[in-house]
């Protein structure tokens, strides 16, 4: 069966920083894609980050140049590391990843989702 478990989020100030981590476990064959989405109250799910199994990147425009989305481990780990936070930042996180395994064929798979608070 396959998972992803994300790490947990918190509570930061604005300004700082947080890293969320994703770990994909299970009979994987290959992994297309990882990203992270957010969803904040009252408001659609909305993309963050993914990066591609050749290393392409895509930003949603209110995080280029504060957040970072890396792999690891032939991409069963997926990370986003969040600077310069924002109040507008406090959303629950959600990893995702494209992928095929013993689920069946390619599909999207959806972590538990982690809350990320943005406040003084």
């Amino acid at each position: 069966q396959v998972q992803l478990l994300e790490s947990r989020g918190g509570l930061v100030q604005p300004g700082g920083s947080l890293r969320l981590s994703c770990a994909v476990s299970g009979i994987i064959f290959n992994i297309y894609r990882m990203g992270w989405y957010r969803q904040a109250p009252g408001k659609q799910r909305e993309l963050v980050a993914t990066v591609t199994s050749n290393g392409i990147t895509n930003y949603a425009d209110s995080v280029k140049g504060r957040f970072t989305i890396s792999t690891s481990n032939a991409m069963h780990t997926a990370n986003l590391q969040m600077n310069s936070l924002k109040p507008e930042d406090t959303a629950v996180y959600y990893c995702n990843a494209d992928l095929s395994g013993s689920g069946g064929p390619r599909k999207d798979y959806w972590g538990q989702g982690t809350q990320v608070t943005v406040s003084s």
